[in-house]
C-alpha cells in the first residue's frame, strides 16, 4: 500500500494500523501520486490550538474512505506524551477509514503490537476494576466481546504472578540453537543438527563459560532466578550426555534454591527418549512440551516433519512415565495442507491426552521461513477464525483457561497465539517473559536479555544469533554480563 504523510512522520502507527486492517501489505512510501486502481493511504496531521487532529483517506480495490480523528493536547508537557496523542489521532483516523472499507472492524479492534494485555493488566494493577479494563478494550478499542474475555483472563493471571514476585528475584532463559531438521513455517535461529553436528561440543564449551560467568555475576549482585526456560530450537536435540552435563553445569554455577519452575522444551517427538527424559527429571526439571503442532500426518509432512501422530502420543508415553509432572503441547491453528475439520480433530486428540497447558498458535508467515517463499495451501482467515473459536469453546469446556497471549506481525487473521492452562500450572516464565514483569537473562545464541526497569524502560542486550557466530563472538556475550551487573546492582 502506498502510503503518503502531510504534517507528521508517525510511520509505526500507522504502518502498525495498515498490517492489522490490511495484513498482505506492505508500506511503500513513493515520490509520485499513486495510479489508478492502486491501493494507498493518505494521512495529514493538522494542530489547531490545543488540540490536534489526523485526517485520513484509503484506497483499497477501487474504493475509498475517510475518517478524522481529534485529540486534546492539554496537560501533554511532556514531549513523549504529546507524541503519544499525535499517534493515538493517526492510528484511530486510519483504523476507522479502514473499518469503512472492510465493512466490520478485526477481532483485536484498534489495537496494535505484541502484547495486548499490557492494557487491561495496567488498569488493574493501579486498583481499576475488572469492568473498567474490559470497557477501556471494548469500548475505546473496538475489542471483540471474545478477545476481551482472552485479555482479561490474561490479565488477570498477569497481575497475580506480578504479585507473587520478590525483590530482586530474574527469569533465565538459555538457548539450544539446534533442530533435527527445520519446519517451514520455522524462523528460529536454529541449525540442522545433521549438518552442524560439529558445532554441539564447542558451542557447548561456550555456553557454559556463560552460564559460570553468570552465577558469578548473579552472587555479587545478590539476585536469584525465579524461572528457568531451555528453549531453541530443540534443546533435546543434544544427547542425554550432553543434557546431564548442561543441566550439572547451571546446578553448580547458578543459586537455583528460589527457583519454583523449570521448564525444558523437548518439542519434537523425534527427539524424547527415555534416557534424555531421564537426565531432565534427575536434574530437577518439571516441565517439559511436546509440542506437535498438528495431529494430521498429511500436514505433518507437508511442513517438513519427520514423525508421525503416532510418534506424538508415543512420546508422551514416555513423559508419563519419566515422572515430570507438567507438559504443555502446542498446535498450530493455519497449516498448510489443514482444514477446519483436521484442526478440530488434532485439538481433541491433545486434549484426550490431559497436558496441563495446551498452547494455540496462530500461523505466521516469518522472514526466513520456507513458507514464505510459496503460501499454497493456507487455510484462509475465516477458517482460521473458525479454528480459534473451536479451540477457545472446547478448551474452556475441558476445564482450560488462557493465562498468557501475544501477537506476531503478518499472523494469519491478525489473530494471537495463547497459552492455556488447567487450574494451577500458570508457566510463570511464560508471563514473566511476554509481560515484562521482571528481568530475563538469557544465555546462549540468539538469547535477548531483558533488563526491564522503572516506569517501562528495557534494556535489550542481544546475543549473535547463529552458532558459528556465537562460538566466534563468545567475548561480546560475556561482555553484556558487565551491562547486566552495573543495571541489576543499581536496582537492589
Amino acid at each position: 500500500m502506498k502510503l503518503y504523510f502531510t504534517g507528521h512522520d508517525c510511520k509505526y502507527a500507522v504502518e502498525q494500523m495498515m498490517m492489522t486492517l490490511f495484513p498482505g501489505q506492505r508500506p511503500l512510501y513513493p515520490q509520485e501520486p499513486p495510479q489508478p486502481g492502486e491501493d494507498w493511504a493518505a494521512v495529514e496531521v493538522a494542530r489547531q490550538g490545543a488540540g490536534v487532529t489526523a485526517s485520513a483517506r484509503l484506497c483499497w480495490q477501487g474504493r475509498e474512505a475517510a475518517a478524522r480523528r481529534t485529540e486534546d493536547l492539554t496537560g501533554a508537557e511532556d514531549p513523549l506524551e504529546e507524541e503519544r496523542r499525535v499517534q493515538r489521532a493517526v492510528r484511530f483516523a486510519f483504523y476507522e477509514a479502514g473499518v469503512a472499507l472492510l465493512g466490520a472492524p478485526p477481532a483485536w479492534g484498534a489495537l496494535t503490537g505484541v502484547r495486548p494485555v499490557k492494557l487491561p493488566a495496567a488498569v488493574l494493577a493501579a486498583g481499576g476494576s475488572e469492568e473498567e479494563a474490559r470497557a477501556l478494550l471494548t469500548d475505546t478499542y473496538g475489542v471483540s466481546p471474545a478477545r476481551a474475555d482472552l485479555a482479561m483472563d490474561c490479565a488477570l493471571a498477569s497481575v497475580a504472578t506480578a504479585r507473587s514476585l520478590k525483590p530482586r528475584e530474574l527469569s533465565l532463559y538459555v538457548g539450544i540453537p539446534f533442530c533435527p531438521t527445520r519446519c517451514a513455517y520455522c524462523s528460529f535461529i536454529s541449525a540442522d543438527v545433521g549438518r552442524a553436528l560439529k558445532l554441539v561440543e564447542p558451542y557447548l564449551e561456550g555456553l557454559f563459560r556463560e552460564i559460570d560467568g553468570a552465577g558469578a555475576m548473579l552472587r555479587r549482585c545478590g539476585w536469584k532466578v525465579r524461572t528457568v526456560y531451555i528453549g531453541g530450537g530443540t534443546p533435546t536435540t543434544l544427547t542425554a550426555g550432553q543434557l546431564h552435563a548442561l543441566l550439572g553445569r547451571m546446578e553448580e554455577a547458578l543459586d537455583l534454591s528460589g527457583c519454583t519452575e523449570f521448564t525444558v522444551e523437548a518439542g519434537r517427538p523425534d527427539t524424547i527418549t527415555a534416557e534424555k527424559l531421564a537426565a531432565l527429571r534427575a536434574h530437577g526439571v518439571d516441565r517439559v512440551s511436546v509440542n506437535p503442532q498438528t495431529m494430521e500426518d498429511h500436514v505433518l509432512s507437508a511442513m517438513g516433519r519427520s514423525h508421525t501422530a503416532g510418534d506424538i502420543l508415543a512420546a508422551m508415553d514416555l513423559v508419563r512415565e519419566s515422572g515430570i509432572p507438567l507438559v504443555n503441547m502446542d498446535l498450530i491453528a493455519g497449516l498448510p495442507q489443514d482444514t477446519l475439520a483436521g484442526f478440530c480433530r488434532s485439538l481433541d486428540q491433545v486434549m484426550a491426552q490431559a497436558p496441563a497447558n495446551i498452547t494455540v498458535h496462530t500461523l505466521t508467515l516469518k522472514r526466513g521461513a520456507r513458507l514464505m517463499e510459496g503460501r499454497e495451501g493456507l487455510p484462509p482467515a475465516e477458517e482460521v477464525a473458525a479454528m480459534l473459536d473451536y479451540a477457545g469453546k472446547a478448551l474452556r469446556g475441558a476445564g482450560y483457561r488462557p493465562y498468557y497471549l501475544y501477537r506476531q506481525k503478518y499472523m494469519s487473521g491478525s489473530f494471537e497465539n495463547v497459552g492455556w492452562c488447567l487450574p494451577g500450572t500458570v508457566n510463570a516464565y511464560n508471563i514473566c517473559m511476554m509481560e515484562e514483569l521482571h528481568p530475563v537473562l538469557s544465555l546462549g545464541a540468539g538469547g535477548v536479555t531483558k533488563l526491564v526497569g522503572g516506569q517501562g524502560r528495557i534494556t535489550r542486550l542481544s546475543n549473535p544469533k547463529y552458532p558459528q557466530e556465537y562460538i566466534q563472538q563468545l567475548e561480546q556475550s560475556l561482555a553484556h554480563q558487565e551491562t547486566a551487573e552495573a543495571f541489576l546492582r543499581d536496582r537492589r
